[in-house]
């Protein structure tokens, strides 16, 4: 007399239920593509945070204690940069904005966008579009479409920046090499 088993008579739903015993009953799904705004942040925060490592600080957290004032001091100065603003941008709105050339963040957009002051100047100008059209009674289209050279430099900039971010994530760095 032969036995027969359920295995024995399905051999590939046996296979099939031998595999999903094996893996834990997972299947591997791709994970949703993420905001470009979230993987170019994140990105910042990993560089930045190594930037602040190798300096000797340590990068603020949310949610933790503020170390104590001289200890921000530096911390800020290193993110930020220190001393007079190397960049600056007058809008038509009058107001003046100015960044460093020097520090963590800088040095993470010059890493992501490849042209850190160029950055600068198409994002300041491309983020105050509206008070731009405010200010000199215009539409925004008519804005936007005297401003056509910065958005479209502030898009391949962009494009730079997120293909620089998403193979940083992607890559983690070597064991005992905080350097991302």
């Amino acid at each position: 007399m032969r036995l027969r088993t359920p295995a024995a008579r399905f051999p590939a739903a046996a296979s099939l239920v031998a595999g999903l015993v094996l893996t834990g009953c997972t299947t591997t799904q791709p994970r949703p593509a993420a905001a470009p705004d979230e993987v170019i942040k994140a990105a910042t925060g990993r560089l930045t945070d190594a930037c602040l490592t190798r300096q000797g600080l340590t990068p603020p957290r949310p949610g933790q204690s503020p170390p104590p004032a001289d200890e921000q001091q530096r911390v800020s100065g290193a993110l930020f940069g220190t001393g007079p603003a190397e960049l600056s941008v007058t809008l038509p709105t009058g107001h003046v904005v100015r960044a460093h050339t020097d520090g963590c963040l800088a040095a993470a957009q010059q890493r992501l966008y490849g042209d850190q002051p160029r950055w600068f100047r198409t994002s300041v100008i491309v983020n105050n579009l509206e008070p731009e059209a405010d200010r000199t009674h215009r539409s925004l289209a008519e804005v936007r479409d005297r401003h056509r050279a910065e958005i479209a430099d502030w898009r391949r900039l962009r494009a730079h920046a997120l293909a620089a971010a998403t193979t940083l994530l992607d890559t983690p760095p070597p064991t005992g090499d905080p350097r991302p």
